[in-house]
């Protein structure tokens, strides 16, 4: 049965997030808060052209606890830095996935050289949030080139199916989660075809990064984002030009869930817990 869309949503206004992210943020905000879980929040940066600039443009050195970030680099290169000891270049095609849990303190910056030459840049940010028992998680990261992410040629050269988390036709993602779910890039050639089937409960969504696609019965274009109902399995794909999608879906998190500022909690006591755990500086230390 055909997983039916609920509806296509053009990007919002954009705004900044520090000096280096130009972003469209589709969820939260359009729909209930816990519509697309375990996908909390999905910014999304679409192309922008960054001139030259001696000083990285970036986002300074910030708390999150109780949720995950995933960052996918399609154009540009961003630096990340974190209290745990963790750093890394996200390159074009690449992937970083960083597991807040208990507490960390992160910044993410244009990367040095990209910075010095300027140029077009187009990422998505997503918040995947934590069951109540991973919350307190010890922090760790995940990073991918993309050619470490796992492969499946689609026929007919109809394009490449980029495992990030989950499997694709038995193909399995390198991304370890706490919850069921799938993350792909999708890149179809013209008049490339792919299916893609989700279980009916799964909250899935499309944004559709470069190009335009027929989705079952109707058009969707660069920069949109689409929501599907649950009510099946199957969602039917065909690029009408050279396209990108980035394609989740995943099992909900049938848990409250209380939001408030850079912590994603289940209570408002957890999240009054973060602030003075983060104010008595138990995230650990990080320079700005």
């Amino acid at each position: 049965m055909i997983k039916s869309i609920e509806r296509i949503i053009p990007p919002p206004a954009a705004h900044m997030v520090g000096d280096g992210f130009r972003v469209h943020n589709f969820f939260p905000g359009q729909f209930d808060i816990r519509r697309m879980s375990p996908f909390f929040l999905v910014d999304y940066g679409s192309k922008i052209e960054f001139n030259p600039s001696p000083q990285p443009r970036g986002v300074g050195v910030h708390p999150h606890r109780g949720f995950e970030t995933v960052t996918l680099a399609y154009y540009g290169k961003v630096a990340h830095h974190d209290s745990w000891g963790n750093s890394g270049v996200i390159e074009e095609g690449g992937v970083q996935w960083m597991t807040a849990g208990s507490g960390v303190l992160h910044k993410e910056y244009h990367e040095k050289e990209f910075s010095k030459k300027g140029g077009m840049f187009q990422m998505v940010q997503l918040w995947v949030n934590l069951p109540s028992k991973n919350k307190m998680t010890t922090p760790a990261y995940q990073g991918f080139t993309r050619d470490e992410l796992s492969k499946f040629e689609l026929p007919d050269d109809g394009g490449t199916v980029e495992v990030v988390a989950g499997n694709y036709n038995g193909v399995k993602g390198p991304a370890t989660t706490f919850s069921p779910l799938h993350l792909y890039n999708i890149r179809l050639n013209k008049q490339g075809k792919v299916t893609v089937q989700f279980p009916k409960d799964y909250n899935t969504g499309i944004i559709i990064i470069e190009g335009e696609v027929k989705v079952n019965d109707s058009i969707a274009r660069t920069d949109h984002f689409i929501l599907f109902k649950n009510d099946g399995e199957e969602i039917n794909i065909e690029a009408t030009e050279k396209a990108v999608l980035l394609v989740m879906s995943g099992e909900p998190i049938n848990e409250p869930i209380v939001p408030y500022g850079p912590f994603l909690m289940n209570t408002k006591e957890e999240i009054m817990q973060a602030y003075d755990d983060f104010n008595k500086g138990k995230f650990g230390t990080l320079e700005d």
